[in-house]
Formats: C-alpha cells, sequence, structure tokens
C-alpha cells in the first residue's frame, strides 16, 4: 500500500494547489477537503 500512497504524494504535488500562503479563514468546503486529501495521503505515504 505504501508505494501507492507515494505515487499519490506525487501527483498530488504537481497537480493539486497549495494553500501555505492563504488565510484558512477564507478557505471554501472543498478547499478544505483538498486539504485534508493532501494531508491523508501525505501521513500515509510516511508511515
Amino acid at each position: 500500500m505504501k508505494p501507492i500512497f507515494k505515487i499519490l504524494a506525487k501527483i498530488n504535488k504537481v497537480i493539486l494547489p497549495r494553500y501555505s500562503h492563504k488565510d484558512l479563514n477564507k478557505l471554501s468546503k472543498l478547499d478544505y477537503a483538498i486539504i485534508g486529501w493532501r494531508y491523508w495521503v501525505t501521513t500515509n505515504s510516511l508511515d
């Protein structure tokens, strides 16, 4: 399973937007879902 998450993490890095310089209080629900997805994939690829 870990190689799948490593591939997903690389795809996320290329395709999905970054939110490091944005105000988190002004994000939409879709933005929060994207952040959650990226977090889930990243934590599973690091285990």
